[in-house]
């Protein structure tokens, strides 16, 4: 399943946010985090991570650049169950990442959720935007 779209929501105060409804059965009852490299949080499916997982191993750990992927990506994961609600639990490491608190943006990215900042994900929508922009001028055929 590729997961699309966007929605709101707002953490709870034990930190505490759902996953949105149509995707809570693809999760069961556990999702893996990662904090994320652009300052938000990506929410897998344990399969989704798994396959993540494998493409990483498959790196030869004996150059640097392959260990330090696999340090950043494994290091900074976390396993946490989904309540009866379908929500699950952003530690406070989590949240300081992401600079969440009150209300977030979930956003589907395909093989993951992401949960963002509004205003990070504004400003990360305008870089896209712009790079987008920037992409479709520079395939336009000339006269």
């Amino acid at each position: 399943m590729a997961f699309r779209g966007e929605f709101e929501y707002s953490l709870d105060n034990r930190g505490r946010i759902p996953i949105p409804a149509r995707y809570r059965a693809s999760f069961g009852s556990r999702a893996t985090l990662v904090q994320s490299q652009d300052g938000c949080v990506e929410v897998y499916t344990v399969e989704a991570y798994e396959k993540e997982a494998e493409f990483l191993i498959t790196q030869r750990p004996v150059r640097r650049k392959a260990r330090r992927r696999r340090r950043r990506f494994f290091g900074h994961s976390f396993d946490v169950d989904l309540d009866g609600q379908g929500r699950i639990l952003l530690s406070p490491k989590l949240r300081e990442h992401g600079d969440l608190q009150g209300p977030v943006i979930i956003v589907g990215r395909g093989e993951c959720l992401e949960i963002w900042n509004p205003q990070r994900w504004d400003a990360e929508e305008s870089e896209m935007d712009e790079e987008y922009e920037s992409d479709a001028e520079s395939t336009e055929e000339g006269p």
